[in-house]
């Protein structure tokens, strides 16, 4: 049998909690700040900077474990988190506070679901099943271009 988590483990799981809830408020503070001082809306500053820092962990994770030929761990990390973040987290902020859907959002919606589908034709066609050099190359070239769409757009 297992021991009782001790009162430090709760401490940790506490005050991790507690830094995840400041912290996910200086982001937006800073993001919103940094949007005003740059003159850029705040989705553009939340569609490149902020998701791009909440994404590190999740690069981290998939880059070791491919580097480690763990393609199930890496894949999945990334197919998880989106699926998580679409249905959890845009769930639960719903559900906190209704969130107006603005009609010049829907590009950014159509690129996700170009990407989704992207990578389901690259990781389901040929004999082997994976996604290649070249192919990241493609998905790393469109996020240029989407990056550069954005600069254009405002």
């Amino acid at each position: 049998a297992c021991a009782p988590p001790s009162g430090r483990a709760w401490l940790r799981v506490i005050g991790g909690l507690a830094l995840l809830v400041v912290g996910g408020r200086a982001v937006v503070a800073g993001a919103v700040e940094l949007a005003a001082h740059w003159g850029l809306s705040e989705a553009l500053i939340a569609l490149t900077i902020v998701s791009a820092g909440t994404s590190l962990p999740e690069l981290a994770t998939s880059a070791v474990a491919a580097w480690r030929r763990n393609a199930d761990i890496a894949v999945g990390n990334v197919v998880g988190s989106n699926i998580f973040n679409v249905f959890f987290i845009l769930g639960a902020s719903a559900v906190i506070r209704p969130l107006p859907f603005a009609p010049e959002r829907s590009a950014d919606v159509a690129v996700t679901v170009a990407a989704s589908l992207l990578l389901f034709l690259a990781a389901f066609t040929g004999r082997r099943h994976r996604l290649d050099r070249w192919e990241a190359g493609v998905f790393l070239s469109c996020y240029a271009g989407y990056l550069g769409y954005l600069a254009v757009r405002g």
